[in-house]
């Protein structure tokens, strides 16, 4: 626990264990879909949102999420709380996913190791920290800080990255093996940016999964990227415009194997298709999880 977490300790809620995700395939959340969920449930383990969509009082989202929310487990994802960045986690912000977490009581809440403000300046991306020990500390204060307002420990994604920082000083996995050490959250092991970040920086992605904190898995994230080439090398992004593919499949059917079945979402943001394909993807994971659950009662 970081020094900001033991000096607020006497005075905050403690922090109670996720009740976690039923041990399913689950969806994203598209508003385009909510017809088509409601006249015929899916069966699903969950579905996920991303905080920010849900953040107002009231309208037309809240009531459909309510309504989701009265039959299925759900895991809220946030984007915007910047836990990797310089600055103190905006406060406005926390407390307005605060809100909707007391609302909700989802099963589980996420965020990206990453930042996406600076000195009152927002941006639409999700970018990774410095890698050091100062980044390390800044990040599990802000951990500290989502952590204790929630009531409960949260998941943190491991990112898609495209650069590195110069000055770093642990490598992506020591980091986030420590930020998991320090802060006590749990990790949400995006495969689909493993492999991306594996490809863009050269790393052996065995490696990197074999140095990763594995017995912290509350939740994977499996998804479609995009691959251009610059200067004859391949780059890797980190799009969720396309079904997932089949290395990331095999992937995660060894990353099943290696540390038994855990929740999963098929994520898919941009070129939405009709739910039915989203809902065949789902099954396909829920059939690797099936096989995964005998494997380890065997």
């Amino acid at each position: 626990m970081s020094a900001n977490a033991a000096a607020t300790a006497s005075r905050t809620p403690a922090r109670r264990p996720s009740p976690g995700l039923p041990v399913r395939a689950g969806l994203g959340f598209k508003p385009c879909h909510f017809d088509d969920i409601v006249a015929a449930p899916p069966g699903l383990g969950f579905f996920e949102i991303h905080a920010e969509n849900y953040l107002m009082p009231g309208g037309p989202m809240p009531r459909m999420l309510e309504r989701l929310r009265a039959d299925h487990a759900l895991s809220i994802h946030g984007v915007g709380l910047s836990l990797g960045g310089a600055e103190p986690v905006d406060a406005a912000h926390l407390e307005r996913v605060g809100g909707l977490v007391a609302r909700v009581e989802p099963a589980v809440f996420s965020e990206h190791l990453a930042w996406s403000a600076n000195a009152g300046t927002f941006f639409n991306d999700l970018l990774p920290p410095c890698y050091d020990r100062a980044g390390l500390q800044r990040t599990c204060d802000n951990i500290d800080r989502v952590q204790t307002r929630l009531g409960r420990a949260i998941l943190v994604e491991n990112p898609a990255t495209y650069v590195r920082f110069a000055a770093a000083t642990m490598s992506e996995a020591e980091f986030i093996g420590e930020v998991v050490r320090r802060s006590g959250c749990g990790l949400l092991l995006d495969l689909t940016n493993a492999l991306i970040s594996s490809v863009n920086h050269g790393w052996s992605l065995d490696a990197y999964l074999a140095a990763l904190p594995l017995h912290a898995v509350g939740e994977i994230h499996l998804a479609g990227h995009a691959s251009e080439e610059v200067d004859g090398a391949p780059l890797l992004i980190d799009d969720h415009g396309s079904a997932v593919p089949e290395p990331v499949w095999a992937l995660y059917a060894a990353t099943l194997a290696r540390i038994g079945p855990r929740p999963t979402l098929i994520e898919r943001d941009n070129d939405i298709p009709p739910f039915a394909e989203l809902l065949a993807e789902a099954r396909r994971a829920d059939a690797l999880l099936a096989q995964a659950e005998t494997r380890e009662a065997a």
